[in-house]
């Protein structure tokens, strides 16, 4: 039977009269825990589970451990007639039309055959990506894209990552770097370092990170009241949800702090509109849970530097799927290389 939990279908305690003959399973790579779901063609999620991110040896065993998972599911779940296919998401670059991770440094990886090792080891095809670009993925089918065929996703974590699918299809560019929206220059002169190496790129004033270093500067040279002050003290930190959190209460430095952070958002993502036209906007990662708020401090600005009619038709929406958005991605991911051209119109 059919369960929906967050604006996602589960299939929950399925009998054996009610058989999912064909899966993809969706693979998400991340530097703490790798994530798996065995998911329908329409986009269901039968199961999913997580196992840990061995990276001893270089990330030797990553891809082991995947198969092995795997195995254990499918001889578990009776139900399951077979797997059509796997994607994979992992961060770093990827040489998708290999299913070759280049490097990715977080799991230790260079040069790393994904889809031939793992497709080996489970007999079925693989397909590889950027994480970024499945978790967009993921929300135009089955989340807050609407299956849109134009979409651009941005997503607030650690740092700011982002996706675009245009026609359908995931734009990856000449060398498949399209997409890196976090190291977009907001700042010409007297910006944060960021960690790609350049400085004053939106990851260092939209991040989760970016927004904590800027309440603890703006700290530094604030002589009036602010409950920030307070939340320094008590916790030796600031993190983004407080900033969003007091600015809420009407704190005037938390506020002036979203605001500027947001600015810089509506900035570059009007910027991003007018050259990319995409029906929708996708927010996620961590900062998004600000919802509305950062919706509302952002919609000003996107407005003052977009073109009338994008930002007449231009929706933007905050992201659904949370942490299944990367595992859906890669599902959809292993379904569109696999569907005949007659079956994708």
């Amino acid at each position: 039977m059919l369960s929906r939990k967050n604006g996602i279908n589960y299939y929950q305690n399925a009998k054996d009269d009610e058989k999912v003959k064909n899966v993809y399973a969706g693979i998400d790579i991340g530097g703490t825990t790798v994530k798996m779901a065995l998911i329908d063609e329409e986009g269901t999620i039968f199961d999913k589970w997580e196992i840990p991110t061995d990276k001893r040896e270089s990330g030797k065993h990553i891809l082991r451990d995947i198969a092995a998972s795997l195995h254990q599911a499918t001889g578990r779940l009776h139900n399951v007639h077979h797997i059509l296919g796997a994607g994979v998401g992992a961060p770093g670059y990827i040489d998708v039309e290999n299913g070759v991770i280049v490097e990715a440094v977080n799991l230790g990886w260079k040069n790393v055959a994904v889809s031939a090792e793992l497709g080996e080891a489970l007999g079925v095809p693989v397909f590889a990506d950027n994480d970024a670009n499945l978790a967009a993925a993921g929300e135009k089918w089955k989340g807050a894209g609407g299956d849109a065929d134009n979409l651009l996703a941005v997503t607030l974590g650690t740092g700011v990552g982002g996706g675009i699918i245009a026609g359908g299809e995931i734009l990856h560019g000449y060398a498949g770097l399209a997409g890196e929206i976090g190291h977009i220059t907001v700042l010409k002169e007297g910006g944060a370092p960021c960690n790609c190496g350049k400085q004053g790129c939106l990851e260092t004033v939209s991040s989760a990170t970016g927004i904590a270093r800027m309440a603890k500067e703006a700290l530094n040279q604030f002589d009036g009241e602010s409950e920030l002050k307070n939340i320094q003290t008590a916790n030796g930190t600031i993190e983004a949800k407080d900033v969003f959190a007091e600015a809420a209460k009407g704190d005037e430095l938390a506020s002036s702090i979203v605001r500027e952070s947001m600015d810089h958002l509506g900035f570059t993502l009007a910027n991003l509109c007018n050259s990319l036209n995409p029906q929708v906007v996708v927010i996620g990662g961590g900062v998004s849970k600000a919802g509305e708020q950062l919706l509302e401090a952002m919609r000003g600005s996107f407005t003052r530097f977009s073109i009338p009619k994008i930002a007449q038709e231009t929706e933007i929406k905050i992201a659904t799927l949370g942490n299944d958005a990367g595992v859906i991605g890669a599902a959809w991911l292993a379904k569109q290389k696999l569907i005949t051209p007659e079956a994708s119109r």
